[in-house]
């Protein structure tokens, strides 16, 4: 299941201005999962030398890290925020009972 990127409007258009990027995945079950993440860096025209990995918990997506992404790239650091398989602008998995931690090996 994918939600509508038009249902993150009023998120995207007021504190979460960061553009979506997307992967595929595959889970365990070879079903093919679009995963969610933003990827700022401090230039478009220089490589940062260190990553931050922002990585969140339940019930949350990377919306949570909204106000870490300015400062950490304003001091250099390139931000990742990815939302977990079922969060946030990732696909959701539709059976309740597909969520489990070996869905995630």
């Amino acid at each position: 299941l994918r939600t509508p990127e038009s249902r993150f409007a009023p998120v995207n258009e007021s504190d979460f201005p960061y553009p979506p990027h997307y992967m595929t995945v595959t889970s365990a079950s070879s079903l093919p999962l679009r995963v969610h993440y933003i990827d700022e860096s401090p230039s478009p025209f220089s490589a940062p030398e260190q990553t931050v990995l922002l990585l969140h918990g339940e019930p949350s997506w990377s919306y949570l890290y909204r106000g870490f992404v300015k400062p950490l790239t304003a001091a250099g650091y390139r931000v990742v925020a990815l939302d977990f398989v079922g969060f946030g602008k990732s696909d959701k998995l539709a059976d309740q009972d597909d969520y489990t931690h070996d869905m995630h090996k």
